[in-house]
């Protein structure tokens, strides 16, 4: 048997226990190992389908261009769907975002933008506002939106969801993953709850995000926002793919506790992951300390893979010069 386009191999990733990061946590602690995804991420789930969605629709038509603001893991799903679909790519991608991100997709055919960091959001130079610009100056284009594209969150609840369900046999008591577009926690989420209610849904955020005052107080507030290392979580707007119904708490973790903890996974579980992996076993462990029970099981999302991060993270000399070393 074989498979017709190497987007047929999305999904159905493992489930692995941790054993040493977990030290004094009662209860079972799993991961959900996303970068055997083919696109080494989570984001292959939902960029198929926004793609699938935007076909039926009738809003990317064959030989057309796809453009998207990302801070790379989505990007290299669309580009990989848009290789088996024969489209063209085209990515803004903001200047925090680590080398590898920005080579990885060129290597897959797209083309790929850097934009200022430090900018609001609907500044001309930000990477939102390139895309959209991009998208209404081409023709045949089309602008998937992930933080706005419902499907993103469907993608979630179609796929990612029903495999915790099953891979747990319904043990499942606590889901936990890092929040930026919000697609991942919302839409597993709502069918792990629709499943069973009782399902605590932890979402992690990092400092310069407002996530959580949000979710707290229903306060969008920019002093919040601020400038912060760790990439793929965390956000200065306020997505609709965020459903703050569904995430019954959020808990932030620094750029620091988030990268140790991410090398830690590597050296101590053989887990070679991405920098916002460290974040959600971090915030996810801190919570488990305090709350989970014997009985207990709880899943984190590990969205994506280490190579990303080489230059960074798993860089000694970077490390240093941030001082976490």
């Amino acid at each position: 048997m074989y498979l017709n386009n190497i987007i047929e191999t999305i999904g159905n990733t493992p489930l692995v226990k941790l054993n040493r990061v977990t030290d004094g946590i009662k209860g079972t602690v799993l991961v959900k190992v996303e970068y055997f995804n083919p696109g080494n991420s989570v984001k292959d789930r939902m960029a198929v389908k926004m793609i699938d969605d935007a076909e039926k629709a009738g809003l990317l038509k064959p030989g057309g261009t796809i453009i998207e603001g990302t801070s790379g893991n989505t990007g290299m799903g669309l580009a990989l769907t848009a290789i088996a679909r024969g489209y063209k790519c085209i990515f803004t991608m903001s200047d925090k975002q680590s080398k590898e991100k920005q080579d990885i997709l060129k290597a897959v055919g797209a083309e790929v933008i850097v934009c200022p960091t430090n900018v609001p959001a609907d500044d001309p130079r930000s990477y939102y506002s390139i895309a959209r610009k991009l998208n209404a100056e081409i023709e045949n284009s089309y602008y998937p939106n992930q933080y706005d594209n419902l499907s993103n969150a469907q993608a979630h609840y179609e796929t990612t969801g029903p495999e915790i369900w099953a891979q747990t046999e319904g043990k499942i008591t606590h889901f936990a993953a890092g929040v930026g577009t919000g697609g991942t926690i919302c839409g597993t989420g709502k069918y792990l709850k629709e499943q069973n209610p009782a399902v605590v849904s932890v979402g992690l955020d990092t400092y310069g995000s407002v996530f959580k005052k949000y979710k707290e107080t229903g306060i969008f507030d920019e002093d919040e926002i601020y400038s912060y290392k760790t990439e793929g979580i965390g956000e200065d707007i306020l997505p609709k793919n965020v459903d703050f119904d569904l995430i019954d708490l959020f808990i932030k973790v620094t750029d620091k506790d988030a990268a140790l903890m991410t090398r830690r996974l590597a050296k101590e579980e053989g887990l070679f992951v991405g920098w916002s992996c460290g974040s959600a076993v971090f915030g996810a462990l801190e919570y488990a300390r305090e709350h989970l029970k014997e009985d207990d099981t709880m899943v984190i999302i590990l969205p994506d893979h280490g190579t990303r991060y080489l230059g960074k993270i798993y860089n000694d000399e970077w490390m240093r010069e941030q001082g976490w070393l």
